[in-house]
């Protein structure tokens, strides 16, 4: 069971076009940020790997290229936002590799948007031409119901993107958690905001992925500083901070927090070895 960051940045990914700053100018590979999104990887009971994706951004051929996933067994959506959903056309590719279709799980409003924004493939008979795109089954999905996918139990949690209600997802194994497992995990990008009736379900983690765009304050996003005093209320054995802007340079931010916080950068894996 291993949890990979495949993108650690902000909307505009680091470096940022037309952009100088130091952050953007870094020799640490871990200064340089793809758009946010994660992967859940294991072996389930019947010995198949299976790939979990969290959102589906612009850089997902980048992502998959660079960590040899070759395969998604089901895309997470999180929210609507194209930072987090314009990679869906990159799916047919895990088609063609296993020929099959693809599970997709989203709010409804998510669902709606994909459904217009790629009508090509929710209404692929009115195409033109028979052209090769994704082939995916959506299902809706809504907080606190939980679903299991391939032994994995995965719970949507209400968080607030500003006044968008967005959502989280813990992960859970169906019995105890195996020693050396990242989970119980819970995924919370983009969040300036947990409702109270969210916080029960953020306890127990053993892992805890939270956004902290910058030290300034954001009207839809946690600061450092939010998301500090959020992951200390949560009590996770160990918190990685994702969806940061240029504002923070990797090495110099992670100095400052406190132990058990860490600034991810893509490419980490969690529970590998």
């Amino acid at each position: 069971m291993r949890f990979m960051f495949l993108g650690t940045g902000t909307s505009a990914g680091v470096p940022t076009i037309g952009c100088g700053c130091e952050v953007c100018r870094s020799h640490d590979p871990r200064d340089r940020r793809l758009r946010s999104a994660g992967a859940l990887r294991f072996v389930d009971a019947g010995g198949v790997e299976r790939v979990l994706l969290i959102d589906c951004g612009p850089d997902l051929r980048q992502q998959a290229l660079a960590h040899g996933i070759g395969r998604c067994d089901a895309v997470l959506f999180t929210h609507n936002h194209v930072d987090h959903t314009w990679g869906v056309d990159e799916l047919r590719r895990f088609n063609a590799v296993m020929q099959k279709p693809i599970d997709i799980y989203a709010e409804l409003h998510t669902l709606e948007f994909l459904r217009r924004v790629y009508m090509h493939i929710f209404s692929r008979d009115k195409n033109v031409n028979d052209s090769f795109v994704a082939t995916l089954v959506p299902h809706m999905i809504e907080p606190d119901l939980p679903l299991v996918l391939h032994g994995v139990r995965v719970t949507p949690v209400r968080l607030l993107h500003g006044r968008l209600p967005i959502v989280g997802f813990r992960f859970d194994h169906l019995g105890p958690a195996p020693a050396g497992s990242p989970l119980p995990l819970a995924y919370c990008t983009d969040v300036s905001g947990i409702p109270p009736e969210s916080w029960p379900l953020l306890a127990g983690l053993r892992t805890l992925v939270l956004g902290a765009l910058r030290h300034r304050r954001h009207p839809t996003h946690f600061t450092v500083e939010q998301a500090l005093r959020a992951a200390e209320q949560m009590g996770a054995t160990a918190t990685y901070f994702i969806h940061m802007s240029h504002d923070l340079a990797h090495a110099a931010t992670q100095a400052d927090l406190p132990p058990g916080v860490f600034l991810a950068h893509d490419g980490l894996v969690l529970g590998e070895g």
